[in-house]
């Protein structure tokens, strides 16, 4: 196993997520216990040390399947990482509730990790919002009782607001997850992101490194053209090898849910063998063609704004529809959706169609608009 030194510690560079694991009859509320615990053993044997939670995963079963599996170990064998979930702002005036419950659920007496959950559009300001919640106060107080050893944040926003999360408790944030891959180092900007959190000298933490197994799943084309940049390698341990590119990075977590995706994975990270720049370069090549059948070809030049009467921000309207569109769904673009105020949302276009006028692209704006609109209801 490859391991990264964060501090003072040497944490595995592959993590065990614990939001996919083995269910029963397809039901992501019924864990099945005895496949997680074979899974849990053999990456307790062959070298994982990093166990990722929270309170939501599979309808909060998760941490109490992982608290009575990793109860079997020695404390000081494992790292343990849950979350507060502010990507529900019911929970934001529960942080000390929510806290207490954690602890009890995963049978510990303090998180090696803990972090703000999905900093988003939707909770920046509520989680920012100290004075009302007491949140990151609260976090803070732990930390120096020594229930949070490092505190830390995950993030599906926008740079901006990580931005904004980062000018007011950057100084004391430790780690940063984020969602990263090949296909996201320019679709979702992961890029502009590791380069923010290296800037203010934050080492990185990965989710989605396979984008929910959509990167294992692909055309034959597009598998032919990965396995032609270095035959050797499975398609899945292409997109470690990426992210093994980026020196920022010391852990990955991959929500295994078979046994066998946790011995290849496992395979994979007993070396670090980095993709080159050319190898590099070539992935990204491949995400860039397979990006171009699904999503629109949106610049962000802005010319269609000044042109909207209705003043909408239509580049970030259409990233969102793209996102919406090439996930097959999903939370994001609801999530996001959900903080902008209803006359700046896709149902206020009135299908004028003033900025297919003057959009470079010839992008059928107001047709997106339309589709977004029903595939959010």
């Amino acid at each position: 196993m490859v391991y990264k030194e964060f501090q003072d510690l040497k944490l595995s560079a592959l993590g065990m997520g614990a939001m996919r694991l083995p269910v029963i009859d397809g039901d992501d509320a019924k864990i099945d216990e005895e496949k997680s615990a074979e899974m849990v053993a053999y990456a307790m044997e062959h070298g994982i040390n990093y166990y990722d939670t929270a309170w939501g995963y599979h309808n909060g079963n998760s941490e109490l399947v992982m608290g009575k599996l990793l109860e079997r170990y020695p404390r000081e064998s494992f790292y343990l990482a849950s979350k507060f979930p502010g990507y529900d702002l019911s929970n934001m005036d529960k942080v000390e509730e929510i806290f207490e419950r954690q602890l009890e659920k995963c049978r510990v007496q303090y998180f090696d990790f803990y972090l703000f959950h999905n900093v988003c559009e939707m909770n920046i300001d509520a989680y920012l919002d100290d004075k009302k919640y007491g949140i990151f106060t609260y976090l803070m107080e732990q930390k120096k009782k020594g229930r949070i050893r490092h505190l830390g944040f995950s993030a599906h926003a926008n740079c901006d607001d990580m931005k904004r999360f980062l000018a007011a408790y950057g100084e004391h944030m430790e780690f940063c997850q984020i969602q990263l891959n090949w296909l996201d180092w320019t679709f979702q900007n992961a890029s502009k992101k590791v380069e923010l959190l290296r800037e203010n000298h934050i080492p990185v933490w990965v989710m989605e490194p396979l984008r929910g197994g959509k990167l294992c799943a692909l055309s034959q084309e597009h598998t032919n053209q990965i396995k032609a940049i270095r035959s050797q390698e499975t398609v899945p341990g292409m997109a470690f090898r990426f992210i093994q590119a980026l020196p920022e990075v010391m852990v990955t977590l991959s929500g295994m849910s078979n046994f066998e995706q946790l011995k290849e994975n496992i395979q994979t990270f007993e070396t670090e063998q980095p993709l080159s720049q050319a190898e590099f370069d070539a992935l990204l090549q491949i995400a860039a063609q397979m990006l171009k059948k699904k999503v629109l070809p949106c610049t962000a030049c802005r010319y269609c704004v000044s042109h909207c009467p209705q003043g909408l921000d239509i580049p970030a309207l259409l990233e969102l529809y793209n996102e919406h569109n090439y996930s097959d769904g999903g939370f994001i673009a609801p999530m996001a959706l959900a903080a902008v105020p209803e006359e700046k949302k896709p149902s206020a276009c009135v299908g004028c169609r003033s900025c297919e006028a003057v959009c470079p692209q010839q992008i059928k704006i107001s047709e997106a608009m339309a589709d977004f609109i029903a595939k959010m209801q």
